[in-house]
């Protein structure tokens, strides 16, 4: 269980980056929206990441939290701010998939 809210965290963290990458790109009434977005998505990223801390060991909790948040953020940037998609940067984003999954084999 304390695996799957670790997932989820790391989804919130993909969440308020794009909310932020949208505030900046808004502004008004618009940009506090996406500001709210964003601090709602920390606030239940971090509670999530707490949660499932308990459980895993603080190092391998934080790498899959921050390598999720890094991969799907990456791909939200490419897909939505149409941020390069070049070789090396889908490689490195491979083995970085790559990583987090042989963290959850090598962990209790």
């Amino acid at each position: 269980m304390n695996w799957i809210l670790l997932i989820i965290a790391g989804l919130f963290e993909v969440g308020f980056a794009a909310c932020l990458g949208k505030a900046n790109q808004s502004s008004g009434t618009t940009a506090m929206y996406w500001y709210l977005g964003f601090f709602i998505s920390l606030a239940i990223s971090m509670s999530l990441l707490v949660k499932a801390t308990q459980e895993l060991p603080i190092g391998t909790a934080y790498a899959v939290w921050t390598g999720i948040g890094a991969v799907g953020t990456v791909l939200v940037g490419i897909v939505f701010f149409k941020e390069p998609a070049d070789f090396w940067r889908l490689f490195f984003i491979t083995t970085l998939i790559a990583s987090i999954i042989g963290l959850k084999f090598v962990s209790n």
